[in-house]
């Protein structure tokens, strides 16, 4: 049993129903049901009611209700205690697929030190999976995943989109393909290309851009801040979100640039992720926060 099932099942008994319960939890009617069902086989017992019209709490489940509320209290009470204990000193942890690093991450944990200089913020690197995972599991206090723009998102997390961007290929300031004003698939099959490892929403998203096909040279590097070093370093070239080349000190410096891609319209987004939490303000709130104001102030210029 895990207390996300008891909070959906409070969820269905506060709204209503399942449908309303689904759409207030960003997760889909049938997810929430499912996870439900698991639950009612463990304590068997018939939780909810379900008819054509939809479904709605049994009474079965209202006669529980008392103890899922209980139990729902302590909950909050000891994640309370445990955030007044550790608000002085404590660390929080962020994973991020280092997406727009530099331009939101950087200032937004700049400006979180300004009201909380005691807590530490631990930024860890990882890929889109294992970070939901993560904050799921607490493990993370927030995340920052990249997707596609019709990719569905995750249920039973609370998610803010931080940026939206186009892809571009980032390339040495020295490199020919600067007289372009825009690259072709072609274009990049000539090169020496670098690439994400899987699990990565760029791997995915290149791989349907090629459509199979083989770049002359590949190198395949983890993450965006190690795919702008190999391009800076004179290794190939790279596909990334706009929002990661723009404003990053390499760029800053003049070593890289970027060229949109010709005839592609694909839109990426970064959000960020939390797990819903009870309404007590913490240093994790304030942390994604500030985020949220840094990332307003982001505005994607044309490459020099």
């Amino acid at each position: 049993m895990r207390v996300e099932q008891l909070e959906y099942l409070a969820a269905v008994t506060r709204l209503g129903s399942l449908r309303r319960a689904a759409e207030e939890l960003h997760m889909s009617q049938p997810a929430l049901g499912e996870t439900l069902r698991k639950l009612e086989r463990e304590l068997g017992v018939e939780l909810l009611e379900r008819k054509r019209s939809g479904a709605k709490i049994s009474l079965e489940g209202q006669d529980l209700l008392p103890h899922i509320a209980a139990v729902l209290d302590a909950v909050d009470r000891l994640r309370e205690a445990a955030d007044t204990q550790h608000r002085t000193s404590r660390t929080l942890r962020l994973g991020t697929v280092n997406a727009a690093t530099v331009t939101v991450l950087t200032p937004a944990i700049r400006e979180f030190r300004t009201t909380h200089p005691k807590i530490r913020v631990e930024v860890v690197a990882d890929r889109h999976d294992g970070i939901q995972q993560h904050v799921v599991e607490g493990a993370f206090d927030l995340g920052i995943v990249s997707y596609l723009r019709d990719d569905d998102l995750p249920p039973g997390l609370h998610t803010t989109e931080l940026l939206r961007g186009r892809p571009v290929v980032c390339i040495r300031k020295d490199s020919p393909l600067t007289a372009h004003k825009a690259i072709t698939v072609t274009d990049l099959l000539s090169c020496p290309l670098i690439t994400m490892r899987a699990g990565y929403v760029m791997h995915r998203y290149l791989h349907r851009l090629l459509s199979g096909s083989t770049p002359s040279f590949s190198y395949t590097a983890d993450g965006t801040e190690m795919s702008k070093l190999m391009v800076a370093e004179g290794l190939g070239v790279s596909v990334l979100p706009d929002y990661s080349v723009h404003g990053d000190p390499l760029e800053r410096s003049g070593a890289i640039t970027y060229r949109p891609l010709s005839d592609d319209n694909t839109e990426f987004r970064v959000m960020l992720q939390r797990r819903y939490t009870h309404a007590t303000r913490t240093p994790a709130q304030d942390l994604h926060a500030a985020l949220i104001r840094q990332a307003g102030k982001q505005r994607i210029r044309p490459p020099r």
